[in-house]
């Protein structure tokens, strides 16, 4: 047998040397939160967890745990001849539940008897989510962050997209965060992740990023959609070097259209979110809008958006949030096009090359 237990700090270190991660708690235990790429092998489904539970409190703990051991072993024999006859005796992974007790332990001590090397993690998915957020703003303060700044529909996203294709080093927030971080921001049909899996897909995402190069992120407020970004994360960004992309209007609202495709698909949706507007735009505002979407007007809802709601007060705001901002370098694009993006973000990386580099900001 050989089963071995792994500090936090050392299974953070060591993530990615394992050939499965695997998480012994329910599904939604694991829908909540996770470690990256980690695999839902539980010991105990929602609905058994319920049960044993029930019996626990109204029979009695013992034949609970009776219940309780029927029903992982025979989880677990389910998962050796579903997913580990194929697997050699090389096989090294890393096991896991909420604290680091019976669930993983009772998987572990399986596998370890086959003869596979088993880490299990001491303390578990809590000691690591600690373990993580301890690590985070480490992450963070070694980077070269560089902030596209620019109004709504300016094409932020699609030049980080475009650096990102072009070999830079790019953090999509968004992306991770399933929202473009404005009030009718939601994807529809993609849930936001919970603030913890945000956190740990961030952490996820930080890991791949070197202190070499510079890193390109879009400026954000501290909120994308329902989320939070880590203090440690904002601060950064917002003592960062600062570009500010440029669009014209025409631009900006086709560009819009194009990226928020439901506000001509789906009226009905695009209507639901103006709603929610009201209490800053006021009724009467907002009712226009929404008669003028009824009524196909969509590019002049758009740009009426943008004139009255996104972009007062946008330039001050920046500013305000972003002490580098005043010198920031133009960015101006001479479309939305592909073309005029690629040609952009070459000049931004040709301009990067040419610079000495810098120290991270202490922010």
């Amino acid at each position: 047998m050989s089963v071995l237990s792994l500090s936090a700090a050392d299974a953070l270190a060591r993530i990615d040397t394992f050939d499965a991660i695997i998480d012994a708690r329910s599904e939604d235990e694991w829908a909540l939160d996770r470690l990256p790429g980690a695999l839902n092998w539980p010991s105990l489904t929602n609905s058994e967890r319920a049960h044993i539970g029930t019996l626990y409190a109204q029979v009695s703990p013992f034949e609970a745990r009776k219940a309780g051991a029927a029903l992982t072993a025979r989880n677990i024999a389910a998962y050796i001849e579903r997913e580990v006859m194929d697997k050699p005796k090389n096989w090294q992974p890393l096991v896991y539940c909420w604290r680091g007790g019976q669930r993983s332990s009772a998987l572990a001590h399986v596998l370890g008897q086959i003869g596979f090397r088993v880490h299990v993690i001491a303390g578990g998915y809590q000691a690591f989510r600690k373990a993580m957020l301890d690590d985070l703003p480490r992450r963070v303060e070694r980077l070269q962050l560089r902030v596209l700044c620019g109004p709504t529909g300016s094409g932020k996203t699609r030049l980080l997209h475009v650096l990102r294709d072009a070999g830079a080093q790019t953090l999509d927030l968004e992306a991770l965060a399933c929202h473009r971080a404005s009030v009718l921001g939601s994807v529809p049909g993609q849930p936001q992740p919970t603030q913890k899996h945000f956190e740990m897909r961030l952490w996820n995402a930080l890991r791949a990023l070197g202190d070499d190069r510079p890193v390109y992120v879009e400026a954000e407020s501290k909120k994308v959609g329902n989320l939070t970004v880590p203090e440690s994360l904002i601060a950064a960004m917002r003592a960062g070097e600062c570009l500010s992309v440029q669009l014209s209007e025409d631009e900006r609202v086709a560009l819009l259209l194009e990226d928020y495709p439901y506000f001509v698909r789906d009226p009905d949706l695009f209507c639901q979110n103006l709603s929610i507007l009201t209490a800053l735009r006021g009724r009467a505002v907002v009712e226009g809008w929404i008669a003028d979407v009824r009524a196909g007007r969509i590019e002049a809802v758009v740009r009426d958006l943008l004139a009255r709601h996104y972009d007062p007060g946008y330039a001050a705001s920046t500013r305000r949030n972003f002490a580098r901002f005043d010198a920031a370098r133009p960015v101006t694009l001479a479309s939305r096009s592909p073309v005029a993006m690629t040609a952009a973000a070459q000049a931004i990386l040709t301009e990067s090359a040419s610079q000495p580099a810098a120290s991270p900001p202490n922010p």
